[in-house]
């Protein structure tokens, strides 16, 4: 199966083919503003909005990954592009918010690409490779940062509605690219049903990795899409001027992935993490008192965009040591946990906010969601470099 130049084909799609489906799926986060306008919006129903696509783009993560695995990535990936085309429409045509929040519910399936593109350049690499190609799959988290570069300025010129009309021709010609240029992954002789899959959960360490992710791709999630909101409302910044800053805390983060997952290989995934939960607690901390100052802002919006990044790369580095024969089902579980972490900050950022009037709450929540993580780590990976604690029950 691991055909090098079919191998090479099938990482630069799915890396991009993955990068596309993330701008799908973070598309309404740089425009919410708008929205917010035009149908008058508190900052709770505006952070419902652009959290509820991340909801269901995590939870389909595990069957999403079970119709892979059984059907073959190629199909399932070409129909998963294809699908978008539908809520990508309905959310150009709607005229009410009810109707913007059904849409934006089935923009989410978009997020589930990553349990699709991991899998389908892990079966077509070299398990020698494996570490590299992974890392450069990651990339295609760079989708989150696309939209928020390219939709504002589309919505400016040519209207909101063809922010989203705009993405469907380049959804197509992927869905062709992958269609016709990729071979399909052989199904494996394991029927694999959803009981099955979530029958990992039995094992401590699942929930562990589920938690570690859960605050790393989920704080990487949650201020990709939520900081263009956040940076327009404290400092009065214009949708394309937030859009581009959010979208350097995503690049940044992006880039970093690969690092964690080598510097786990270096020194160990639990000193890694070590680092990086420290590194969260500092940032959430600071901007939970500097958030006044955009430069202290910025400041620590960069620090948390790169531990954040690192650490996502070094959780999944424990995932096969940990779970060597169930790494498929751990890495779809985790995933989906990671998407619920960004599922969640927004709407209690914008609720907190209408509350209190200030976001400082919601971000000490997340420091101190980081100091649990930190403990939990230091007792059980952060000892040597080889992590010795496999399939640990509960």
């Amino acid at each position: 199966m691991h055909d090098e130049k079919a191998s090479r084909r099938i990482l630069i799609l799915s890396t991009f083919g993955m990068a596309l489906a993330f701008t799908v799926w973070a598309s309404l986060s740089p425009l919410a503003n708008q929205f917010q306008t035009l149908y008058d919006l508190t900052a709770t129903q505006k952070s419902v909005l652009v959290a509820v696509p991340v909801l269901l783009g995590s939870i389909m993560r595990v069957p999403i990954g079970i119709l892979a695995d059984r059907f073959g990535r190629r199909k399932v990936f070409t129909l998963l592009l294809l699908f978008t085309i539908i809520p990508l429409i309905g959310v150009g045509l709607s005229s009410s918010y009810g109707s913007l929040l059904f849409w934006a519910f089935f923009l989410g399936v978009a997020g589930a690409s990553f349990a699709v593109s991991i899998t389908f350049v892990s079966k077509w690499t070299p398990s020698d490779k494996q570490g590299t190609a992974l890392g450069i799959n990651g990339l295609g988290n760079f989708g989150t940062a696309l939209a928020g570069f390219t939709l504002p300025s589309i919505a400016i010129y040519f209207g909101l509605q063809w922010a989203f009309f705009g993405l469907i021709i380049p959804v197509i010609v992927m869905a062709a690219l992958i269609w016709f240029w990729t071979p399909e992954t052989p199904k494996s002789g394991e029927k694999k049903t959803m009981l099955g899959a979530l029958s990992v959960l039995r094992f401590k360490n699942s929930w562990v990795l589920s938690l570690f992710y859960f605050v790393t791709f989920g704080a990487f999630v949650a201020f990709g899409i939520y900081l263009p909101i956040l940076l327009m409302d404290l400092y009065a910044l214009s949708a394309v001027d937030a859009g581009m800053r959010a979208a350097g805390f995503v690049v940044i983060a992006t880039i970093a992935r690969p690092l964690g997952g080598y510097l786990g290989d270096k020194v160990g995934a639990g000193k890694v993490l070590t680092f990086v939960f420290s590194g969260i607690v500092l940032g959430a901390l600071v901007i939970s008192f500097g958030m006044a100052s955009i430069i202290v802002m910025t400041i620590a919006c960069l620090v948390v965009a790169a531990v954040t990044g690192i650490g996502n790369g070094a959780v999944f580095k424990l995932v096969p040591d940990l779970f060597p024969k169930a790494t498929g089902a751990v890495t779809g579980i985790v995933g989906a946990a990671g998407g619920l972490g960004g599922f969640f900050p927004p709407i209690l950022l914008g609720s907190i906010k209408d509350v209190t009037g200030t976001y400082m709450i919601g971000f000490l929540g997340l420091a101190l969601l980081s100091v649990v993580c930190f403990i939990i780590n230091k007792r059980q990976f952060d000892h040597s470099k080889r992590t010795t604690f496999v399939e640990a029950r509960l």
